[in-house]
């Protein structure tokens, strides 16, 4: 297969989405970004709510599932782009995915760059799924980036229930980042946490609970700024025309995507539909 090339801008026609794709609605937070810097951009939105959650699934089970249907979707809905909204996703699958498609794939990986270059303390904590913080990926962008720092690690599925809880309008228990929070606390030098690795596009979602948790003098940083860029750059010179409103697709029915439609109307995702 011809190895991916930057695309060539008189190739796409304006109406050409880019497809953002992750497990659950975590990767809202993602397309909130790039709506910032690239407003006028179709997007269909994926949420494979059939897989979910994908941070309690081995890796075999991720890098095939996610291939299969990102194989799939770009074959049936002729992408522009693929934007991988899900550290998860990316830090096992991303490779494997750019070896069989043949257009631009933009993953997610934790913010360990950006946060060695904030923490003031050494200590940084990273919150994520259990499945992304066991990744050799992340080993090796901690070996790269905060090799001098201390990285702490915490996986926190009950944290992508509550952002999962929060988009259908339910209340969030406040619990669910205080334990989190305090495990990252226990940690060997965890008390001197000065900044915090959110490796899950679901967690900013529910940043307000973490804070309060965490207390003052705690910074977050997470990938979607740095995505969204991304994305800018691979699609520079691209024209762009929003020839229908723009989609969220899911995996499966569930009695209860209804009460999704308002947090997808805010995001600008005005139709549902399943895959």
């Amino acid at each position: 297969m011809a190895p991916q090339t930057e695309h060539d801008p008189a190739r796409h026609d304006p109406g050409q989405p880019i497809l953002m794709f992750d497990s659950g609605v975590g990767g809202l937070s993602v397309l909130a970004a790039l709506r910032r810097l690239l407003p006028q951009a179709p997007v269909i939105y994926v949420a494979d709510n059939a897989g979910l959650p994908y941070g309690q699934k081995s890796e075999a089970e991720i890098a095939a599932r996610v291939s299969g249907l990102l194989g799939r979707m770009t074959e049936r809905l002729r992408p522009r782009l693929v934007c991988i909204a899900c550290n998860t996703a990316s830090t096992i699958a991303l490779a494997a995915v750019r070896d069989v498609l043949e257009v631009p794939i933009v993953g997610t990986v934790p913010a360990i760059k950006p946060a060695a270059a904030m923490t003031q303390s050494g200590v940084i904590g990273l919150l994520g799924t259990e499945a992304t913080i066991r990744q050799g990926y992340v080993d090796r962008l901690e070996a790269l980036f905060a090799a001098d720092k201390i990285l702490l690690r915490h996986g926190a599925p009950e944290l992508v229930t509550a952002a999962e809880a929060r988009l259908r309008g339910h209340p969030v228990d406040p619990a669910a980042a205080r334990r989190a929070v305090a495990a990252l606390r226990a940690m060997p030098g965890g008390d001197r946490i000065d900044t915090v690795v959110l490796a899950c596009t679901h967690f900013p979602l529910i940043a307000n609970e973490l804070h309060e948790s965490f207390g003052p003098g705690v910074r977050f940083v997470d990938g979607a700024e740095g995505i969204a860029r991304r994305i800018v750059s691979l699609t520079q010179g691209q024209e762009f025309a929003r020839c229908e409103p723009d989609l969220a697709l899911f995996t499966r029915d569930e009695k209860d995507l209804a009460e999704l439609t308002p947090a997808l109307s805010a995001a600008g995702l005005e139709r549902i539909a399943l895959f």
